[in-house]
């Protein structure tokens, strides 16, 4: 992916899950935005995009981070929000086992604490270790935790699947982590 398909990528990601505001829009209640209106305000954030940029960055995404509505005028992220918005997702049953990736330093803090949203409405598990393995590394080695996520459903917790796949839950108590092999 060029760099400039990844600056895009970083760029709709900040006004879809975190700052709208930041290039003036608003979005609904559910996250979505209008695709023009990004394109004409972010013109003055000095982004030029176009309609076809965006559905390219939306089909390239690696991780499947956007979704365009089916009309191609609505766009939103699948989750990762620090915003209050209504993916209007259903709570599921996981998979038995879940993996959570995280960066070497957190360790000690996730097997003392546990895993906490902290200021994202969810925090995302996946499906796969590959997948869980794939974490942004700018924060130190990444390290795969097991989640038991068979048994925290019976103690009581939600978990609800993304568009794109992502696990989502709340909190991630330090007895539902299988303590990894260093």
């Amino acid at each position: 992916m060029s760099k400039d398909i990844v600056k895009l990528s970083k760029f709709l990601s900040f006004i879809l899950r975190h700052k709208p505001e930041s290039i003036g829009i608003t979005l609904d209640e559910e996250g979505w935005a209008k695709v023009d209106e990004i394109i004409e305000k972010s013109a003055s954030s000095g982004q030029s995009l176009s309609r076809e940029l965006i559905a390219h960055v939306v089909k390239t995404n690696n991780k499947k981070r956007f979704l365009l509505s089916e009309d191609q005028r609505r766009i939103r992220a699948n989750q990762g929000h620090s915003i209050d918005v209504n993916l209007k997702l259903e709570a599921k049953i996981p998979p038995d086992t879940l993996y959570h990736g995280t960066a070497e330093k957190y360790l000690d803090s996730i097997l003392n604490s546990g895993i906490e949203k902290r200021n994202k409405q969810h925090f995302h598990l996946s499906g796969d270790s590959a997948s869980a393995s794939s974490v942004d590394q700018r924060h130190g080695r990444a390290i795969v935790l097991e989640i038991l996520s068979s048994e925290k459903v019976i103690d009581g917790y939600s978990f609800y699947l993304s568009e794109n796949g992502v696990w989502l839950t709340d909190f991630v108590a330090v007895r539902f982590i299988k303590k990894p092999d260093l």
